[in-house]
């Protein structure tokens, strides 16, 4: 296995980072007084907490689940009932349970499902028990947003990912390339690219998933949507603002030719396929496709290089965090479930999560050690995360909107040339605002 400079491989540097993050969580955690009555008080004596997590997501959360058993309770007196559900299941069968009415007392919800599920009244508002518990003001901006809804918060923060830009430092260090800071800078190292390393994909533009177009419609100053002082949202993805980004991503292929045509309907995985495969020397993915990288080759420490998403003419385009929030499904047991979220969402067991799954915490602070720690392939991510992370409309009907994957068959007419960038996205904003019931 490959050993970096300090004598360790790079999947242990990581682990060590993250042990260094959870001795620094359990500080703050202490001195804040949160994760609620560590010695314990029986209070939950008797009592069953059922919660729900995601299969998959964590590939070896049988430790962790069995780590939080016995700490919660040790900590409450109550037995945890941990069940796994599949992410492509997950949706429909909490929706099926509201309806029974056989809902568990937490369970791990997506982001973009907190506006949804509290508006059909399933979600306790958690803002107060955020507050009392001084963990208001350092959780991650986006996933916080991403839980609110009309000041109610319908979800902890848990754990989340984001984008930025992955290049092969290998090939740019052979060619003395520097990893763009702006738009421009981006075009130009794509065409330098292009013409010196002929057999690769400089940057592959891809039409199936929307979160790297988002970046660019951000970066513009554009927006997807905004919601009126009526309460009611409407589409702004054909603003001159969002238009200019859709046509500055669309133009690396339409114009410049740096992507390849197949790309025009790939999704994220093809894309990382294609970067893991030698093909692309420039992607936008997700931090948490670096371990996938690192487990099936320990070389491509060497070869990935990480930087922010550049801005139009500097700092950062603002990426997507997604992730997963811990969700209170009106509890029968209010205080026990709270702890159960608190336990989970912060200090030791919130960077148990991320170091087993790959992802980040959900808290400002621990963002801000990872920075610190400056690993070349984890903190750029982190500052990606912190400084300039962003969520889609947050409203229960853009679920539905992604559903009918607007913004993808808008990516695709341009990519085909059937539209143009505005007539394309025109349309968008015509299909989302029906949605919206505009």
């Amino acid at each position: 296995m490959l050993r970096t400079p300090g004598g360790a491989s790079p999947l242990a540097r990581r682990r060590r980072l993250v042990a260094g993050v959870a001795a620094l969580s359990l500080g703050a955690l202490t001195a804040c007084g949160g994760g609620g009555d560590e010695e314990g008080d029986g209070s939950g004596e008797g009592t069953t907490i059922e919660l729900w997590i995601m299969e998959g997501t964590n590939p070896d959360a049988e430790p962790y689940v069995a780590d939080l058993q016995a700490a919660f309770a040790e900590q409450t007196g109550a037995t945890l009932d941990v069940q796994f559900i599949q992410w492509a299941d997950a949706h429909d069968r909490i929706t099926t349970a509201m309806a029974g009415g056989e809902l568990p007392d937490v369970a791990e919800i997506g982001t973009t499902w907190a506006p949804e599920f509290g508006a059909a009244g399933a979600l306790t508002d958690l803002a107060g028990s955020i507050e009392e518990s001084g963990l208001a003001d350092d959780l991650v901006p986006a996933l916080s947003e991403a839980a609110t809804v009309d000041g109610a918060v319908y979800g902890m923060p848990w754990y989340a990912g984001t984008r930025s830009l992955m290049y092969r430092a290998d090939v740019f260090a052979e060619h003395d390339l520097q990893p763009p800071t702006t738009w421009e800078e981006l075009r130009e190292v794509a065409l330098q690219l292009k013409e010196l390393e002929p057999d690769m994909i400089p940057f592959p533009v891809i039409g199936g998933g929307e979160y790297s177009v988002d970046a660019f419609i951000w970066g513009a100053g554009g927006q997807i949507a905004e919601q009126g002082s009526d309460g009611q949202w409407a589409s702004t993805i054909n603003s001159p603002e969002a238009v200019e980004g859709i046509e500055f991503y669309t133009s690396l292929a339409t114009e410049d030719e740096l992507s390849v045509a197949a790309a025009s309907t790939w999704l994220e995985t093809d894309q990382l396929e294609s970067f893991q495969n030698g093909e692309a020397a420039m992607v936008i993915n997700g931090n948490w496709t670096v371990n996938t990288l690192l487990e099936a080759d320990a070389s491509w420490a060497d070869r990935i290089g990480v930087v922010p998403i550049p801005g139009q003419t500097g700092g950062f385009s603002p990426s997507f965090v997604g992730g997963s929030l811990l969700g209170d499904f009106s509890s029968d047991e209010p205080e026990l479930a709270w702890q159960l979220i608190e336990l989970m969402s912060t200090g030791e067991f919130a960077s148990q999560w991320a170091e087993s799954s790959g992802y980040f915490p959900g808290q400002q602070s621990l963002l801000e050690a990872v920075q610190q720690e400056d690993d070349p392939l984890v903190a750029p991510f982190a500052r990606q995360m912190a400084e300039a992370g962003a969520s889609v409309p947050v409203t229960e009907q853009y679920g539905a909107i992604q559903g009918e994957q607007v913004i993808p068959q808008m990516l695709q007419s341009i990519l085909s040339g059937d539209k143009s960038v505005q007539q394309a996205a025109d349309d968008a904003a015509a299909a989302m605002d029906q949605t919206f019931g505009g």
